[in-house]
């Protein structure tokens, strides 16, 4: 039996041309679809482009809005401190500091106690009477703020190395180190941790054994068996009052101020200059302004329409950009209500303009103006501004906003684009 060689063979019918046709048009559904997912996933893309923006100006505002309980000049205040002799200390300050100048005249820095003992001993001489108990007690400090550290001894084996080490091992205030002469004898030398009177430390509770060369000393109580300097108190002058500290920084001398005292000028004070420095909060708002610029950009070019070329952003028409676009201009619309007769209640008043396009501008002079003029008042205007772009940034990027809401359901069209295609195909082969 002959075989066909191809449809319509004999029948004068071009059957091929015919169901090349019929499936053309049987695909149109499927066609269809693919146009429809590529826009729905044009969408998805694009709102992933507004989150972007809208997170940079979340950030932005997160720089500019006051944590909870602080207010917004502390938020914002900060100073630039400095010395005319740089040498003589160093100054940090705080928000809580207040803008001026002071004289500082240093008389003493901070010293550290420093003992030697008396009696020096050979690399394996004991250096420990028994006579004496075995408890060597390290006391830093006096009175009820004294603190104690117990050390027990073994007399017949501690030599002055063993000795140094359970010093040192004991953290008691007070480093031990031994030094050795050009006789190869040992000297053991110790030096408080700290500086300060209050930092001083004692010994007691042993006796040392005389050395086994009678020119090395002799056995004395441990009370008696160093040499001491005595440690020191910094003291200096800030306008005329006397302040001190048991170290060489003073904290707590003139509010919000940290001084380091570096080395003494008694008789020929130096001068702090304390000035509020207002960058931190000009910067941050230029952020604010640049981000919310750029998602202002952003928003216009996914929305857009070109009536020449017929080419509409990928967004144009969408209710999701539309209310966005919205929820933002209406922080300009309404004065916040801890603002309510308040110096500055506007952006505006200190110079923040909103354009034609809705692009912002800022007014540097005018910004700066009401800076030098009400610090307080442009630090609450910012404060409140940037708390509710944060609340708005947030409520729009949450899982549970209108943005996440958009894209949960345009990714559920595509999951059922799928399935309509995976149907059409079936029907397709079936066909």
């Amino acid at each position: 039996m002959a075989s066909i060689a191809s449809l319509g063979t004999g029948s004068g019918l071009d059957l091929e041309s015919i169901v090349t046709k019929f499936m053309t048009v049987e695909k149109q559904p499927l066609t269809a679809l693919n146009k429809r997912e590529a826009s729905y996933q044009a969408s998805i893309s694009s709102l992933g482009t507004l989150k972007g923006s809208l997170a940079s100006l979340q950030t932005a505002a997160a720089a500019l809005t006051p944590a909870t309980g602080q207010s917004a000049t502390a938020k914002f205040s900060t100073y630039q401190a400095s010395v005319a002799d740089s040498t003589i200390a160093s100054v940090t300050a705080s928000s809580s500091a207040v803008a001026g100048t002071y004289t500082l005249e240093v008389t003493a820095l901070a010293t550290a106690q420093s003992q030697s003992l008396k009696n020096i001993y050979g690399a394996s001489e004991k250096v420990i009477d028994p006579s004496g108990g075995n408890t060597l007690t390290l006391t830093k400090g006096s009175g009820a703020s004294a603190t104690s550290v117990n050390i027990t001894l073994d007399s017949a084996t501690t030599t002055l190395a063993d000795l140094r080490d359970a010093i040192n091992n004991a953290s008691a205030g007070v480093s031990a180190v031994i030094v050795t002469d050009t006789n190869n004898k040992q000297h053991l030398q110790l030096t408080a941790t700290d500086t300060g009177t209050a930092n001083a430390v004692t010994l007691s509770g042993v006796k040392f054994a005389a050395p086994a060369d009678p020119a090395d000393g002799s056995a004395l109580d441990a009370s008696l068996a160093f040499d001491t300097t005595s440690a020191t108190d910094s003291a200096a002058k800030v306008n005329g009052i006397a302040v001190s500290g048991s170290g060489n920084t003073l904290t707590g001398a003139v509010d919000g101020l940290t001084i380091n005292l570096l080395k003494t000028n008694a008789g020929s004070p130096t001068t702090i200059t304390l000035s509020r420095d207002t960058s931190t909060l000009k910067n941050n708002l230029y952020s604010l302004v640049k981000a919310y610029n750029d998602l202002n950009s952003t928003i216009s070019s996914l929305g857009s329409y070109d009536a020449t070329t017929k080419v509409a952003g990928a967004l144009n028409g969408d209710a999701t950009l539309r209310s966005t676009q919205s929820q933002l201009r209406a922080v300009f619309g309404s004065v916040p209500s801890s603002l309510s007769g308040a110096t500055y209640q506007r952006l505006s008043d200190i110079g923040i303009s909103v354009g034609k396009t809705g692009a912002l501008s800022i007014d540097s002079t005018k910004l700066q103006k009401a800076l030098d003029t009400n610090f307080t008042a442009v630090a609450n205007a910012v404060g409140a501004y940037g708390s509710i772009f944060k609340e708005t940034t947030d409520n729009l990027l949450s899982t549970s906003g209108t943005i996440a809401a958009r894209t949960d359901g345009l990714n559920r069209s595509v999951t059922d684009i799928g399935k309509q295609r995976d149907a059409l195909n079936l029907r397709l082969t079936n066909i």
